[in-house]
């Protein structure tokens, strides 16, 4: 898809005040390899998109590495994330002091026990260091699946004590089982003290059930809306789950089942008979749940949502979600069907925010601490851990085809390195496999950026009418990335 003139000529105005463009070098420090040592060529078009489904945007080393072993053996790579090395990821988040911290250590940091911290810096922590981690990780179908999860059990972080408990449960539930079993994730998920906070199951005792949790576990976590329980079974579920709490006091912030409120009578959810039991009642409910093939299809039509389109095949659907009943909800098995027989009949879907600013910097080999990068979230609507309702921030094209402008600013302030300690060097990165003629590298950036040059036709009308405005060449190969990033081809992946 080319960028017209008339698209180019809407998004200049932005820079055309703007005497020269700064070219200075990172301030940060490099990841080892961080550069490419070999130039990029253009790829077909189905292997870009495969790339941009299971990466946030393909660096260049990920390019060569999917050309030199292919699709299915990138897949496999990529699944086994445990053997990718990460440390320099890891490095990058040493600092960041609260990633590792029990939820009581949290809540005391919160009153100024700690130096240097307060309410809002444990949130904004865990928000920078998912940026980061999604930036640098050569595990990115690893962080691909975090972000799935985290959006499919959605915790609005600014709701009661969510401003420290959610960095527990992205640790202990989300990181710890994002590629693992669908049971065990379910199962963390409901002990979670973030999760009842944000459900308000802390409210749900046997005096006044609360059935907040209860029905989202169905609705949203397991069954779907459409998964054959009834308002029957939620009103039973809630029974089952009160006591389900969070401990106020020694080890505060940690789950804990209060026997004393919870509703002793014998209960029935979906047609299974529960006996009283404690705690084990609403356990028992949730092994039937992640067993459900309602739940298989829900899950299978989520993922395939994710990854290949915005309504995916039924066929894909039908087989992914008989493996999830046949491996009991292994989310790796799950996942090698829809990618490797789901990428093939992928359609092009809209980028989400975040998935936008990530792939502009993974493929333009940017530094950041990813610090300044909230605000341009908090605008274009994707702040993380900020969806207030429990359905996540939404997966589909539709919700997110507006808002453009943001978008476009963030573009061309990201090429200017007016982002505060985020920096690029294109010339550094073009040097690999630039000519010397200004025709050749806008080739290589539109390769870069979009799988494969523009026209030549559009590629010499949008030279002639940078210069035109008097830019240099290396002006004008800014603009130019400027111009591609605020596209519509660049909106797409």
């Amino acid at each position: 898809m080319p960028l017209s003139r008339r698209d180019f000529l809407k998004l200049s105005a932005l820079v055309t005040a703007s005497a020269a463009l700064s070219s200075c070098a990172p301030v940060y420090r490099r990841l080892a390899g961080d550069l490419p040592t070999v130039p990029w060529t253009a790829l077909p078009a189905a292997d870009f998109l495969a790339l941009n489904r299971i990466t946030f945007g393909a660096r260049v080393e990920e390019r060569a590495r999917f050309a030199e072993i292919g699709l299915q053996n990138y897949i496999e790579e990529q699944l086994d994330f445990a053997t990718i090395n990460d440390l320099s990821c890891n490095f990058q988040l040493s600092t960041f002091n609260t990633l590792k911290m029990a939820a009581n250590e949290l809540e005391g940091i919160s009153n100024q026990l700690f130096d240097g911290y307060d309410r809002e810096s444990i949130p904004n922590e865990l928000r920078q260091a998912t940026l980061m981690r999604q930036v640098y990780s050569k595990r990115q179908l690893y962080e691909i699946m975090v972000e799935f999860w985290s959006d499919h059990f959605n915790i609005f972080i600014e709701k009661g004590n969510g401003f420290y408990l959610k960095t527990v449960d992205d640790r202990e539930v989300i990181r710890k089982h994002a590629l693992g079993s669908f049971r065990d994730l379910v199962w963390a998920s409901a002990h979670s003290p973030a999760m009842m906070i944000y459900l308000d199951n802390q409210a749900n005792e046997k005096s006044h059930p609360n059935e907040n949790y209860a029905r989202e576990l169905m609705e949203l976590h397991t069954l779907g809306v459409d998964g054959g329980y009834t308002q029957k079974d939620v009103m039973e579920l809630a029974r089952c789950l009160t006591g389900w709490n969070v401990k106020e006091h020694f080890w505060l912030g940690d789950f804990v089942f209060k026997d004393d409120l919870h509703d002793t009578g014998e209960k029935n959810v979906l047609g299974l008979s529960i006996q009283p039991s404690g705690i084990k009642e609403a356990e028992q409910v949730i092994e039937m749940l992640v067993a459900h093939p309602s739940t298989a299809k829900f899950i299978s039509t989520k993922l395939a949502r994710r990854f290949i389109a915005d309504d995916p095949p039924q066929q894909l659907i039908e087989k992914a979600a008989q493996t999830f009943l046949d491996t009991k909800g292994d989310i790796k098995s799950v996942l090698r069907v829809i990618l490797l027989e789901g990428l093939a009949l992928a359609q092009p879907k809209y980028k989400r925010p975040a998935n936008f600013v990530l792939s502009s910097l993974r493929m333009l080999n940017a530094e950041t601490d990813a610090a300044a990068l909230h605000e341009h979230l908090l605008r274009m609507g994707q702040l993380y851990f900020n969806w207030t309702t429990p359905d996540g921030y939404p997966d589909t094209s539709e919700a997110w085809q507006g808002n453009l402008m943001p978008r476009w600013q963030f573009a061309f302030a990201l090429i200017r390195n007016e982002l505060k300690n985020t920096k690029h060097n294109l010339n550094s990165l073009l040097d690999v496999s630039s000519t010397g003629i200004l025709q050749d590298d806008v080739d290589s950036i539109t390769s870069l950026l979009l799988g494969a040059p523009m026209e030549r036709s559009a590629r010499d009308g949008l030279i002639d009418t940078v210069r035109a405005a008097g830019a240099t060449d290396e002006e004008t190969l800014q603009i130019i990335a400027a111009s591609v990033i605020a596209s519509p081809a660049f909106q797409w992946r």
